[in-house]
């Protein structure tokens, strides 16, 4: 396995989790401290501060210490064409599923017939 694809299993291990993904898109906005995080996606703050250290740590996102508060950002907004391409494949995905079950249901009113 060479280095690179070591590096992307990882990545997407990183990214594979609803929360941080929800997070990751909530990001497109700007940052976001863990409060507002928490407040968001009705959580609990522990349970966004642990997906934003697992983020953290792919450097998949960066934070900025401004007093009292940690600001957290996408380290790379290349991130963002990714959930896009991942939204962009659900959808197509989901073109497909209805095709067959269009064909399924024209199958069954033939069979009536």
């Amino acid at each position: 396995m060479t280095q690179l694809s070591s590096f992307k299993a990882e990545f997407f291990k990183a990214l594979a989790h609803p929360l941080r993904i929800s997070i990751l898109d909530s990001l497109r906005d700007g940052e976001r401290t863990v409060a507002e995080i928490s407040q968001k996606f009705d959580v609990e703050p522990a349970n966004a501060s642990q997906q934003l250290a697992v983020l953290r740590h792919k450097n998949i996102i960066v934070a900025r210490k401004a007093g009292a508060n940690v600001y957290y950002s996408v380290s790379d907004p290349a991130i963002f064409k990714l959930l896009d391409a991942a939204r962009d494949i659900f959808n197509n995905h989901l073109i497909g599923v209805r095709s067959i079950l269009e064909e399924i249901k024209a199958e069954g009113r033939r069979r009536k017939s």
